[in-house]
């Protein structure tokens, strides 16, 4: 056991702001750190790092675990190919790039040619390509582009045939695809007015507006396609149907699962927009349309989801047509590909793919490659051929090219790493968590490891916003793996694994539900031997970093570390920046006082103990994440450190030019994931076992 220097950590200067909230008065004393470019916030981050650093630099197998991370992150990456007029397009990382390039070609046969290779656009790698759209005869790329990881972009347009960008620069885009007309002389796009520069990644974002840009025209000359001053948390999506005609505007609220539809008659000049689905109460996904028929994909009278028929001629809903019913199954996605219903559903978080005609008769199940999960079977209404990747745990990112017709899977592209899956397990249990649900957790670890509680383990989770956690090959995970560790993820309430239900069973007033289910997760765990408290540590993102701040401070007892990263941990200020109102429909609003009270009860921040022994902790975060801003990380780290007692070590490590996480650079990845996994090393004494280690699997060769 190698030793290290006691902690001192920085003094954080406490104010004495007291907030007043439907009459009961709470304490803020960090609300200073709330302004991350003044100079005592700066100079309180600099001593953080410094003390972080300090202390990740003094364990010795940091470094090789660096090493052997990097060893294995060094595979060829494929995207899923897609095509656009007569060339294909595709995504391909030759191992360490800390971005992928766009590749484009002719035939599937031919030498591939780079399109856009966004390493050569920062020496670094922050700068990430953020969103692309092709136009329909495949003669322009529009691109967006995100800086050090922020969700604000800026748009370009790219010849394919030459490769040279053309003037067009559109700015302050966020949370916006763009979608080609079919004449492929513009695009629409969504964007907000001009932000202070000073304050842009912390205020917040209202008034998106829908926009029309035709190439080779300045943005301030673009049109103004639609808005609604009256909403100003209104956002729209605008997608142009395959056929050209109609401009489908999907009109969300913030994260809530619900929206409306719009739609904009394109083959008439001047049309207006006509409000389909103007009342709020389900989601209603566009899948494409046969003429004046629409199909979507909805929750309505079906929290699992079915496909329904709407001709915009006879919009009463007695005319509605159900297609597809609802199933035991989730259907989270859906497309048309070969004049045929391609359907994505969930089994158990497991992937499932139907294939059913346009009448919505059942044609075939699709024989998947193994347990796992899918993306991809996308294409236009006429195209025979189709892709996907496959994935599970001990499987990377696989792609097929899939038959239409034939009904036949066929191998495109097979990453090959450094590592035997066959040396590793896949088990999928079901536990019960403390209100009797029936909860699926994966667990994945070495073959042969004995259960005799003293595994150490990693539980990870997130439980929130309908999102499913479904089977998925990461290299860090497989570097837990390769050292002895178990690598547990449950399937939470809150998430979309079950359908609508499940995600309403864990939030707002019911997001009690989802620290419970990850506790009972961590108590089953221990109860049947996988691991012990000393043992057990526990991780999350963004919303899963809430569950995680959640957790440690109702269950201080139960875990050894805790690894919350960008996490929501006041949730009485969340609301106060960027598109921090938007998760008011997941969390409720702390200016209605019975979600206050709801709120305050869990909130991370607010219910730490003066005088608590919490597990040991390595808070991460970003200077640049603009979605989750880091004065939540900053205010819990200052909070917990003075709550503390006890010599576990409580640090916050904070990335710099790095956002939330998407476009994050490969090298800052494997950084963090070398800091996060000799942290863990040190804290749960994994040290002690040569063998647990696998030192002989992470030296160099």
């Amino acid at each position: 056991m190698t030793s290290i220097k006691p902690l001192i950590y920085p003094i954080t200067r406490k104010s004495d702001r007291i907030d007043n909230y439907h009459g009961t008065k709470v304490s803020d004393p960090y609300r200073w750190l709330e302004n991350p470019d003044s100079k005592e916030t700066q100079t309180w981050i600099n001593a953080q790092n410094q003390v972080t650093f300090g202390y990740l630099n003094q364990i010795p197998i940091r470094d090789k675990i660096k090493q052997r991370l990097t060893k294995l992150w060094d595979y060829e990456k494929y995207g899923i190919p897609f095509k656009e007029g007569n060339r294909y397009f595709y995504f391909r990382n030759n191992g360490l790039q800390n971005q992928s390039v766009l590749y484009t070609l002719n035939n599937l046969s031919d030498e591939p040619k780079v399109l856009l290779d966004p390493n050569t656009l920062s020496e670094d790698g922050t700068v990430a390509l953020s969103g692309y759209s092709v136009s329909d005869d495949s003669k322009y790329l529009a691109y967006g582009l995100s800086v050090s990881g922020s969700d604000w972009q800026e748009w370009k347009v790219r010849d394919t045939e030459t490769g040279k960008d053309l003037a067009d620069n559109l700015k302050w885009i966020k949370f916006s695809s763009t979608s080609w007309t079919n004449d492929s002389k513009g695009f629409f796009y969504s964007r907000y007015d001009e932000p202070n520069q000073k304050t842009k990644l912390e205020d917040v974002n209202y008034y998106q507006k829908l926009f029309y840009h035709r190439i080779g025209t300045l943005q301030s000359e673009d049109n103004l396609i639609y808005e609604r001053p009256d909403n100003k948390a209104w956002g729209f999506g605008g997608n142009v149907t395959e056929d050209g005609k109609f401009l489908i505007i999907s009109v969300w609220l913030g994260t809530d699962s619900r929206n409306l539809v719009f739609y904009k008659d394109l083959t008439q000049k001047n049309s207006p927009v006509i409000e389909l689905i103007n009342k709020l109460e389900s989601d209603f996904s566009f899948v494409d349309n046969d003429k004046n028929t629409f199909y979507f994909r909805t929750d309505l009278n079906a929290p699992r989801g079915r496909i329904i028929a709407i001709d915009i001629k006879k919009t009463t809903r007695t005319n509605w047509r159900e297609v597809i019913p609802q199933s035991e199954e989730t259907l989270e996605n859906v497309g048309i590909v070969n004049n045929q219903f391609v359907a994505d559903y969930l089994k158990d978080a497991r992937s499932q793919i139907k294939v059913f005609d346009l009448k919505g008769k059942l044609v075939r199940e699709i024989e998947l490659p193994g347990v796992g999960s899918v993306a991809g079977f996308e294409g236009k209404r006429s195209d025979t051929e189709t892709f996907y990747s496959f994935t599970n745990f001990t499987t990377p990112g696989t792609i097929y090219r899939y038959d239409m017709v034939m009904g036949k899977s066929s191998i495109f592209r097979e990453p090959k790493v450094d590592f035997d899956p066959e040396n590793y397990e896949i088990n999928q249990v079901f536990y019960r968590g403390k209100d009797g649900t029936q909860i699926p957790m994966f667990i994945v670890n070495k073959k042969g490891i004995a259960l005799d509680g003293n595994n150490p383990t990693y539980l990870y989770g997130y439980g929130g916003f309908n999102v499913s956690l479904t089977p998925s090959f990461s290299v860090s995970a497989l570097m837990w793996m390769e050292m002895g560790g178990i690598y547990a993820i449950p399937n939470l309430r809150g998430g979309g694994e079950y359908g609508e239900e499940w995600h309403q069973a864990g939030m707002k007033k019911n997001k009690q539900n989802v620290f419970d289910d990850f506790i009972a997760a961590g108590e089953w765990l221990i109860a049947n031997k996988y691991t012990k408290p000393a043992k057990l540590a526990i991780g999350g993102a963004s919303n899963g970093g809430l569950l995680v701040g959640a957790c440690m401070v109702q269950r201080p007892d139960l875990f050894a570390a805790a690894l919350p990263s960008v996490g929501v941990m006041d949730m009485l200020r969340f609301h106060k920046f960027t598109i921090g109102w938007a998760w008011t429909s997941e969390y409720g609003s702390p200016e209605n006082i019975e979600d206050f009270k709801n709120l305050y009860a869990y909130s991370p921040l607010h219910n730490l103990k003066p005088g608590t022994t919490y597990p040991a902790t390595l808070i991460t975060t970003a200077d640049h994440d603009d979605r989750v801003v880091p004065a939540h990380s900053f205010k819990f780290a200052a909070a917990l450190q003075a709550a503390h007692k006890g010599n576990a070590p409580v640090l916050i490590r904070i990335e710099t030019k790095a956002g939330h996480g998407a476009g994050k650079p490969t090298t800052k990845i494997i950084e963090e994931s070398a800091d996060k996994w000799g942290f863990l090393i040190k804290v749960l004494g994994m040290e002690s076992s040569q063998n647990s280690l696998g030192m002989r699997l992470i030296s160099p060769e």
